[in-house]
């Protein structure tokens, strides 16, 4: 089941979503690929803290947040990852590292990469690691209001050495 607070919030605003049931995941690409959603579609969640004050980076889960570049674009002074232990908190109905891109249920700044902002439709984890929501995604920025920025990045992480990779 979806977190209560959000499915009341899209219910009494009368938001037509739909709910996906999938096998357990966490990761936005297994999420995606279990849900059959796109990975551009799906809306991954990243904690940052923005001057001292949590905030949400919504990116597609096809990219990865660009922490200098949305430090830039945010105008912070200090912009940094949140620690699940910093977040873990303030989303009680929630599964750790499954919050819903509804920043302004908890009190906190939503920013979105300019990538979700060209899909029809937005998905997202429900609250939970075996659940995604999506809807129209006109009706998120309606409800959400996020601040849409160029921050996310389709770089690889740099691969790792491994002890078989020495350099002689």
């Amino acid at each position: 089941m979806p977190c209560p607070k959000l499915k009341d919030f899209l219910d009494r605003n009368e938001i037509k979503y739909e709910l996906i049931h999938h096998p357990t995941t966490y990761t936005a690409q297994l999420t995606a690929s279990s849900s059959h959603v796109t990975a551009d579609e799906l809306a991954k969640v990243v904690m940052v803290s923005r001057d001292g004050t949590l905030a949400m980076a919504v990116v597609p889960a096809s990219r990865r947040v660009d922490i200098t570049a949305l430090h830039t674009a945010s105008g912070a002074v200090s912009l940094r990852l949140a620690s699940e232990l910093e977040f873990k908190q303030q989303f009680p109905d929630c599964d750790a590292g499954a919050m819903p891109p509804f920043g302004n249920l908890y009190g906190m700044e939503v920013f979105v990469d300019e990538g979700l902002v060209k899909q029809a439709r937005i998905a997202f984890n429900a609250g939970s690691h075996d659940e995604v929501m999506r809807l129209a995604y006109e009706d998120f920025v309606r409800l959400v209001q996020p601040k849409v920025l160029s921050f996310a990045s389709t770089a690889e992480r740099p691969p790792r050495l491994r002890l078989d990779d020495r350099i002689w």
